[in-house]
């Protein structure tokens, strides 16, 4: 399949202070272990265009994304609205928050400003290639990370070595769908999808995480100026911890292992790849609604008695010298108990209604790229990829558009029967959304799959 594309790139290395993202705590970021970039792709399709711009962060919140199609404009920079551009997150812990306060908001204006530059270098570098796509697969670094326990509940990362675990809640997604554009000179685009989390080093340091490794290290094998655009599935209940290992992951060796691991896993497979068919790309979009999160008169009594119970367990100090992990969750620490706690309460007090933008983008007549918001759990994407699009090859990322409207921030989107179970992704703190938030994003999938 011949394509016009362009592509462009900016460093996002914080110059302000500002925290880095992914917990429960404050961490103002004080080193900068790897550059972070924001990534612009352009395929044009007669005299309309098709975009993707890819941030390394935690998520794509809507004031930075209503920032950065400001920021477009304010460049001059016509033809790009929330109909042919896609805007997502590499989901790396250790890259800036981009919540709503002083010292986001500056960080956003500024990455924003970066985003429309790229874009404006792909429009002044736009050139010939030809679409590509093969699969792949690697087991070797994801696992589920909700387990059953042997007294009958579901726990999020209970530990490694952790006698009472029974099995993994549910299964992972370990095929690695790849697409290529190239020309002349070779491989000018690399886009992955891999189900995997973005958390393996913790601490201050700015870093792009494995993800950054990976695309370094497949960049360095390709021409001048290609670039890796490292799509994450749906990934919501899916992490790099292996339980029944001792060895330490989250360290900043660990990225490396995994990222240097997934890029020799790709470049293997990029003697299999295929020239896709067809011949136009084309991007459609479809709002959904979703119900505010019910929360339980009786997990609201309960959430009382907690609250009651740790009175003297001051929670406003996480973020200020003390740390909160879902390990405590598991462990069931006064400080997760009660934070967990209060944040239900502040919930059933003021339930949010979460709307997201979902974008399909087809190149020629097999490939589809599909977008999902926030964290959805890995059966999501399956569905998606198994079931919507059994037809297609169908690649997957998450944390696309923005997380749920202007008032929610972030969350994980599970299934519905994970919730009553156990583990933190469906706890009201960690999940906005209601319930049937995952049904309902498959149902417009279905409708969408036929525009």
């Amino acid at each position: 399949m011949k394509v016009k594309f362009g592509l462009g790139r900016r460093c996002t290395n914080p110059e302000m202070p500002i925290s880095l993202a992914g917990y429960f705590n404050k961490r103002m970021w004080d080193h900068i272990l790897d550059d972070i970039e924001v990534r612009a792709v352009v395929f044009k399709e007669g005299k309309e265009y098709v975009c993707i711009i890819q941030f390394d962060l935690l998520s794509i919140h809507y004031f930075l994304y209503k920032l950065v199609f400001d920021a477009i404009k304010a460049r001059g920079l016509k033809g790009f609205s929330s109909k042919n551009v896609l805007i997502c997150a590499t989901h790396s812990h250790t890259c800036p928050d981009n919540y709503n306060d002083k010292n986001s908001m500056e960080y956003c204006r500024f990455i924003a400003a970066k985003a429309a530059e790229a874009l404006e270098d792909a429009l002044n570098n736009m050139q010939k290639g030809e679409l590509f796509y093969t699969m792949t697969q690697d087991h070797r670094f994801q696992f589920n990370r909700r387990y059953w326990m042997k007294n009958g509940t579901v726990v999020t990362n209970p530990g490694k070595l952790n006698p009472e675990i029974l099995r993994p809640e549910g299964e992972i997604d370990p095929q690695i769908p790849v697409l290529a554009v190239k020309n002349d000179e070779g491989i000018m685009l690399l886009v992955t999808s891999i189900v995997n989390h973005t958390d393996t080093i913790g601490g201050t340091g700015v870093s792009a995480d494995w993800p950054g490794v990976m695309r370094r290290e497949l960049e360095s094998q390709f021409p001048a100026g290609a670039m890796v655009l490292p799509l994450i599935g749906a990934s919501g209940n899916i992490n790099h911890f292996d339980v029944t290992s001792d060895m330490n992951q989250t360290c900043p060796e660990e990225p490396f292992r995994i990222g240097k691991g997934y890029a020799g896993t790709v470049a293997a497979a990029l003697d299999k790849l295929e020239s896709a068919p067809g011949k136009k790309i084309r991007m459609v979009t479809a709002g959904v609604k979703s119900s505010p999160r019910v929360v339980d008169p009786e997990d609201v009594a309960e959430a009382r008695k907690v609250v009651e119970k740790f009175k003297d367990t001051d929670t406003s100090k996480i973020g200020n010298g003390v740390d909160l992990t879902s390990e405590d969750l598991a462990k069931g620490t006064p400080f997760a108990l009660k934070y967990f706690a209060e944040k239900l309460l502040d919930l059933a007090d003021h339930p949010k209604v979460p709307e997201f933008l979902l974008a399909k983008i087809e190149f020629g007549s097999l490939v589809v790229l599909a977008s999902l918001p926030s964290e959805p759990f890995v059966e999501i994407g399956l569905t998606l990829r198994r079931s919507i699009f059994r037809d297609k090859f169908c690649v997957v990322t998450s944390h696309g558009n923005y997380n749920g409207g202007k008032e929610i921030f972030s969350g994980y989107i599970p299934n519905a029967w994970n919730y009553g179970r156990g583990g933190y992704e469906s706890t009201p703190r960690s999940s906005n959304y209601g319930l049937d938030t995952a049904d309902k994003l498959i149902e417009k999938w279905r409708k969408l799959a036929l525009k």
